[in-house]
């Protein structure tokens, strides 16, 4: 019997190498402990024989920095002076906030000079939402050392930023919450990063929170690399804890130095350079796409091999068959903050090239002569799909600048140049187009995007991709995690419970109360569940899910027990009529607003649609009244894009324009019936 140590907790191994104790944790820990006993002890006893090469980078701080490492075999040297890092994690868990203090403690940026929070994300619509939905770029110099620094988003419909972005780098901070410990997204990258084999540096931010627990938060982790089959040196990984907002980092939690010095030295001891071959011929794997008004297409990617310069002439290969010759007119690298022109890039930096206009993602700029294509960015398959189709309400062309068909496809299919996760396909009818992705938001994103550039289109409500398997109905499954506070956590369990959700794992979050639900749910059952999980638990669940795999089809799903209000008649609303409407349910439009035939104006209070004319007027008479009838109208509901995805069913569509969102029933229902 023999007893191991290691971070912080005590296992008993007996000889058949098995444990037989570890630490207390809940039932459905100890079962997933239990089923990787066997290959956690096996590491565990392989982490501490004599005869292991010790790991550089690990808890136990060695110093010593990569050397070149050359191969016989491919003649493959590493670069010392140049890191390439992604920072991964879970959405809200801190990344940005986080890159914003590395580029500042870096002197990125002038002492006196302005510089607005979360300075990586400069789309609007990530400021407004407050979320990263497009991955950047910079770069900061520690020590004669370049870093190149990679912020990714965190929501996972947004997935397929992360996937192909890891092919750029060869290491990643992994940014966990210090009270939320491993989250659904956090499983995913953390995943994919393994998968390439990267090097992983484990962040524990927000650790000055109140209700922080590193030592749960580190020791989850540990389990997810364990379950994720990571290597044994991927599994002795390097914790740091660290504070984003104040900049401040540290080995242990509570002794934080007064910077993020032991992050950034952590990144250059733990991170290995890039693998390189720098005599071999031009390799560049092409993994971003930007445009510039005055450039073009710019190439973003990682040099793989040999090297690139202004005016040299290249070849641009799909696969070993299908190439293109192109000149590199302009090039870029990035330093702190700015891309930056530059007239020669070795291998193993991150660039940006000019002057190929129909470079794609995924295909590789190589050496005129003898260059080869290297493999092909490959990301995960949508699991929603939306219908597209022109705008055919009586208000068509008062707001939009692109309202044609044409219009609408040339924007969809231009959109696929970029974004790898999604698909366009052609519908039913030529004005109608199935726009696939990973998830609502990700559909979303796009909708609002062609939205602000002048677009008008209708959408139909989203609906789950199934599969057929020897005869077998299948459909995609997430795994959603809930935060709920425990007086509300009955009516948040009867609603998942309504949505075929199966609870795997409930705890105890932190001293606030607060309790943490794991269930696996179809993805059908998710469609509209934001709304109402807010609606049971007044404001105070926060719900997150992620693709797990595909299951059985899990039967009928009830996702809205209540109808629409729908309007009677074109026209515009009056107080006069709202005043009687509002009793049959809640309104979504004030007095005074322009209305057509067969828009929702509003909720029926019970199942069914029902029609009421919004825009019937007070009868005038010649009987002098002593007094005007004061009318009370409700405020009405204000709906999102997001709100009006999730609220509409199979025969309503959402009409998209510049200034309005609207929804309204289907024609094409209401003539089949």
């Amino acid at each position: 019997m023999a007893t191991i140590s290691f971070r912080n907790w005590t296992f008993s191994v007996n000889n058949n190498s098995r444990i037989t104790s570890f630490p207390h944790r809940s039932p459905l820990s100890n079962k997933l402990f239990i089923g990787n006993a066997l290959s956690l002890s096996k590491r565990l006893l392989k982490l501490r024989s004599p005869t292991l090469t010790p790991i550089k980078c690990s808890v136990s701080q060695a110093t010593d920095t990569p050397t070149p490492d050359i191969s016989e075999k491919s003649q493959l040297m590493r670069r010392s002076d140049v890191r390439n890092i992604a920072i991964v994690a879970h959405v809200d868990h801190g990344k940005t906030t986080l890159v914003d203090s590395m580029l500042k403690q870096a002197k990125v940026f002038r002492d006196n000079q302005f510089v607005q929070e979360r300075i990586m994300d400069s789309n609007d619509l990530e400021r407004e939402r407050g979320i990263t939905i497009l991955s950047k770029n910079t770069s900061i110099t520690y020590k004669d050392t370049k870093v190149n620094i990679i912020d990714t988003p965190g929501h996972s419909d947004f997935g397929g930023e992360v996937e192909r972005i890891l092919n750029m780098v060869e290491g990643v901070l992994l940014v966990v919450d210090s009270v939320e410990g491993p989250m659904p997204q956090t499983r995913f990258v953390l995943k994919k990063a393994l998968e390439f084999g990267h090097a992983v540096v484990v962040v524990v931010n927000k650790i000055d929170r109140p209700s922080a627990r590193p030592d749960y938060v580190v020791n989850s982790t540990f389990e997810l690399f364990i379950e994720l089959n990571a290597s044994d040196e991927q599994c002795d990984f390097q914790a740091i804890y660290a504070s984003g907002i104040k900049g401040k980092a540290g080995l242990s939690p509570d002794n934080l130095a007064e910077d993020l010095g032991p992050l950034f030295e952590s990144i250059i001891r733990c991170i290995p350079g890039p693998c390189i071959d720098r005599d071999g011929a031009l390799q560049m794997l092409v993994t971003n796409i930007e445009y510039d008004e005055h450039k073009g297409r710019i190439a973003i990617g990682r040099l793989h091999a040999g090297f690139l310069r202004r005016g040299l002439d290249v070849r641009v290969c799909t696969s070993e068959d299908s190439c293109r010759y192109a000149r590199i007119t302009e090039l870029f690298v990035y330093e702190k903050f700015n891309r930056v022109p530059a007239d020669r890039v070795e291998a193993g930096d991150i660039c940006a090239v000019c002057g190929i206009d129909d470079v794609q993602i995924g295909e590789t700029i190589a050496d005129k002569i003898s260059g080869r294509p290297l493999p092909a960015i490959k990301v995960e398959e949508p699991t929603v799909k939306m219908a597209f189709s022109i705008n055919t309400s009586p208000f068509v062309g008062r707001e939009g600048k692109y309202v044609t068909s044409r219009n609408l496809r040339d924007r969809l299919y231009r959109e696929l140049e970029r974004n790898l996760a999604m698909k366009v396909e052609d519908g039913e009818t030529a004005d109608t187009f199935v726009v696939s992705g990973r998830g609502t938001l990700h559909i979303t994103i796009l909708i609002e995007n062609m939205r602000r550039e002048g677009y008008e289109f209708m959408v139909g409500p989203p609906k789950v991709i199934n599969k057929k398997v020897d005869d077998r109905l299948l459909e995609p499954y997430e795994i959603a995690t809930v935060e709920v506070p425990e007086e509300h956590m009955g009516s948040v369990v009867e609603l998942l419970g309504k949505r075929r959700g199966q609870m795997f794992d409930m705890q105890g979050v932190g001293s606030e109360g607060t309790t943490f639900l794991k269930y696996k749910i179809p993805t059908r059952g998710l469609l509209g569940l934001r709304n109402a999980i807010l609606t049971v638990s007044r404001g105070t669940a926060i719900l997150n899910t992620i693709f797990d795999s595909y299951g059985p089809w899990a039967g009928d799903i009830t996702t809205r027990d209540q109808g629409s209000l729908v309007a009677f008649e074109d026209g515009t609303t009056s107080s006069y009529a709202l005043s009687s409407s509002q009793e049959r349910g809640q309104m979504f439009i004030g007095p005074g607003v322009d209305v057509y035939k067969g828009q929702i104006v509003g909720i029926h209070q019970r199942p069914g649609d029902l029609s009421l004319n919004v825009c019937k007027r007070k009868a005038a008479t010649n009987i002098r009244s002593n007094k005007e009838q004061t009318v009370v109208l409700d405020t009405p509901l204000a709906y999102s894009l997001d709100d009006c995805i999730e609220y509409i069913q199979e025969d309503e569509l959402v009409e998209v324009t510049p200034l309005h969102i609207r929804m309204c029933k289907n024609p094409k229902f209401s003539k089949r019936k």
